[in-house]
């Protein structure tokens, strides 16, 4: 790729520094303010925004619209199968206010309070729309709440609506909106190939941040956010202040993308380019005035700006602001972390792996009995592993490599330039045997540390336990990761596994501990289950 130069914007008076602006490649267009240009007929830029934003609105609310119809009529199917199987139960009297209620306006008065519970579980959020598990598992939690309502209806009313049709319908509604929303999200992704549903965005960071954040944002299509320029950014070792850099030819940027200068008129660059949303991935900080100076000049013209955060900056804590005896205090509350929510994560720790130790048996002595026909070698493997704040122990696995497998490491490692990585992955591993091969694609060999999960020294759900030479090498934000039990599987396992970079790796592992719920171990445990089956990620 042919070198590229961000044009330099001098803040004091708006005019482009034509310096480096021959470099610009002929595919790659960038924006210049014409001074002379007669604007005394052009729409306000505030206006142009609002109606650049108002366009945005208007298709999430057409899309979010047809959602919810779809979401409704999926209900009553489900209870028009059941109506035909019990017309009289949908004839309920109310035995307190006697009025009779027929079946059709009972379905619509259901629709409407299913499609309201699907909204506060937050489906209809843009990031969520397109998703895949995180919609189903928001489809159970709007279904539970509809159960919830129509029970406490029933009693409290009298309907005489039987249990078992309303758990019947709310098993076919659950069926039917997943299927449905599967076919919403092929129609979805297919149209924001084309650029719609999607924010025109640009990325704004130094040219090495954009590279990762388009990469990022290409794999992740549910964010919405269609990258159309990127404005490349440094700071001035001399006066500190953010300045244009050229993208050097290191850094491999799609070349049809708009670069646009760095200026305090970046907003109504943005508007003229007709983009909705400025994502800044670095350089500027939060805190710093450069960021409240160009939030203001941005937002005042109706667009968006977004951070791409860093680990560091993923925390959900929860803030409480107190006057203390004329004192103001800020407290600061993880309320995952507390007594019953640890709790309650044990006892499904504990709950399930005995369950799934049961139901793998017969897997796990075919397993063993294929690993001692093999080389004759030791069934199970013992490898020294650190825990919970950095309590070691011995996680068991199924022996997928030859037995001297820890002393070909290093070598390894050196020869495919990984000595620098946390975790060791490389295709083709000589390492592995013949039915190593196997159980690792369908990651069989896991399944022994389900008793580490009874013991405690893990949980089903968590970052993966490092080694001591890795734990070792660890900087003090990765190493928050050990605040809470490794898991068998997790957030590394279910986006990538072995195919992310090791910064995506551990920056989804810090993000998992600061954002640790029980419903996103859920989650993940359903996703782990598509990952097994389509072996992403898995050598």
């Amino acid at each position: 790729m042919s070198q590229r130069t961000a044009v330099d914007v001098d803040d004091t008076t708006g005019v482009n520094d034509v310096n480096g602006v021959n470099d610009v490649n002929d595919t790659t267009k960038s924006v210049a303010v014409d001074e002379n240009k007669d604007t005394t007929n052009e729409e306000p830029l505030s206006s142009t925004g609002v109606r650049q934003m108002a366009n945005v609105l208007y298709w999430r609310f057409f899309v979010n619209l047809v959602l919810m119809v779809l979401d409704g009529t999926m209900l009553v199917i489900a209870n028009l199968i059941m109506f035909n199987v019990d017309p009289l139960a949908y004839l309920p009297y109310g035995d307190n206010f006697r009025t009779q209620l027929t079946a059709g306006f009972l379905f619509v008065l259901l629709g409407a309070v299913y499609v309201g519970c699907l909204h506060s579980s937050g489906i209809y959020h843009r990031h969520v729309m397109g998703d895949g598990f995180q919609v189903n598992y928001k489809i159970i939690e709007g279904v539970v709440k509809l159960v919830v309502i129509q029970c406490a209806v029933n009693y409290i009313f009298k309907y005489p609506l039987p249990n078992h049709i309303l758990f019947e319908a709310a098993a076919l509604t659950l069926v039917f909106t997943v299927i449905e929303r599967i076919i919403a999200r092929v129609v979805i992704t297919r149209r924001r190939k084309t650029g719609k549903y999607s924010y025109a965005t640009i990325v704004m960071g130094s040219p090495e941040c954009i590279e990762r954040t388009l990469h990022r944002l290409h794999k992740r299509s549910q964010l919405n956010y269609r990258t159309v320029g990127v404005c490349p950014i440094g700071v001035d070792p001399k006066t500190k202040k953010i300045i244009s850099v050229p993208i050097p030819d290191t850094v491999n940027i799609d070349e049809h993308l708009t670069v646009l200068p760095y200026s305090t008129t970046i907003g109504e660059t943005a508007v003229n380019a007709g983009v909705q949303t400025i994502l800044i991935c670095d350089v500027i900080r939060r805190d710093s005035v450069e960021f409240n100076v160009l939030s203001l000049a941005v937002e005042s013209l109706d667009v968006e700006i977004a951070l791409a955060a860093g680990a560091a900056d993923m925390g959900a804590h929860r803030m409480y602001f107190r006057n203390i005896q004329g004192m103001p205090v800020l407290t600061m509350h993880l309320p995952q972390y507390g007594y019953a929510t640890r709790l309650i994560k044990r006892v499904f720790d504990i709950v399930c792996s005995l369950l799934l130790i049961i139901l793998s048996s017969p897997v796990t002595i075919i397993t063993a009995i294929a690993i001692k026909l093999d080389d004759h070698g030791p069934v199970f493997y013992t490898q020294k592993r650190i825990g919970l704040r950095g309590k070691p122990f011995r996680m068991i696995k199924f022996r997928s490599m030859v037995t001297n497998a820890d002393e070909l490491k290093a070598k390894l490692a050196a020869e495919n330039g990984q000595t620098d990585r946390f975790i060791f992955k490389m295709k083709k591993d000589p390492r592995i045997t013949k039915v190593g091969h196997v159980i690792r694609k369908w990651s069989i060999d896991e399944l022994p540390q389900f008793f580490n999960v009874l013991k405690g020294d893990m949980s089903l759900v968590g970052p993966r336990p490092p080694l001591p030479e890795e734990y070792a090498r660890y900087n003090r934000l990765y190493a928050t990761r050990m605040f809470v039990k490794p898991g068998i599987t997790g957030p590394w396992q279910v986006s990538g596994r072995s195919d992310l970079t090791a910064e995506e790796s551990e920056q989804l592992d810090v993000s998992y501990v600061q954002d640790w719920s029980i419903t996103g171990d859920i989650t993940i445990l359903f996703k782990t289950v598509q990952v097994v089956l389509t072996h992403k990620g898995a050598y």
